[in-house]
């Protein structure tokens, strides 16, 4: 039995080390049906729901030196998300998921090394998705830019426009 266990705990410690994330949720009262649907949609932004143990969950969180405060979030009926990269995405499917069925209850997380509490997954959920803030991040970038060559090229353009309206007059 010991060994069995060993295996679980280093492949949720597997699981942990290759995701820059871990959310833990409440999944008490979820239905088959329910767990099938919350895993399909996190499956389609790269995210994975596994439920286990809390002292498995416990044992690979201490192995990967996760911070001390998420043992708070692990008891009761737990299941934790991780992910490829996008932590807003699977925070904010966790998020919709609730509202629509009122489960799973997010408890907290760990993101990049540091711990997360309930209301800061919420907030997570809210921000937009990685390419809209990227997106956004580029426009800010550009727009230095477009009002320096803007700048640049009006005292040409008063040239032209004060020649022009010469040329009308005469």
């Amino acid at each position: 039995m010991k060994a069995e266990k060993q295996i679980i705990i280093d492949a949720i410690l597997e699981r942990i080390n290759q995701s820059p994330f871990m959310l833990v949720t409440d999944y008490a009262g979820m239905k088959v049906t329910q767990f099938t649907e919350l895993r399909k949609r996190l499956k389609a932004v790269g995210a994975a729901f596994q439920v286990s143990k809390n002292t498995l969950i416990k044992r690979a969180a201490d192995s990967a030196s996760l911070p001390g405060q998420i043992h708070e979030d692990l008891s009761g009926q737990t299941a934790i998300v991780t992910g490829e990269s996008d932590v807003c995405a699977a925070a904010k499917i966790l998020k919709t998921f609730q509202k629509e069925t009122g489960k799973p209850a997010s408890r907290g997380g760990v993101l990049d090394g540091a711990y997360l509490s309930a209301a800061q997954v919420e907030a997570l959920a809210d921000l937009p998705s990685k390419e809209i803030l990227q997106a956004q991040f580029l426009g800010v970038l550009q727009t230095p830019a477009r009002q320096l060559v803007t700048v640049l090229n009006e005292p040409g353009a008063s040239l032209a426009r004060v020649l022009q309206a010469k040329a009308d007059q005469g």
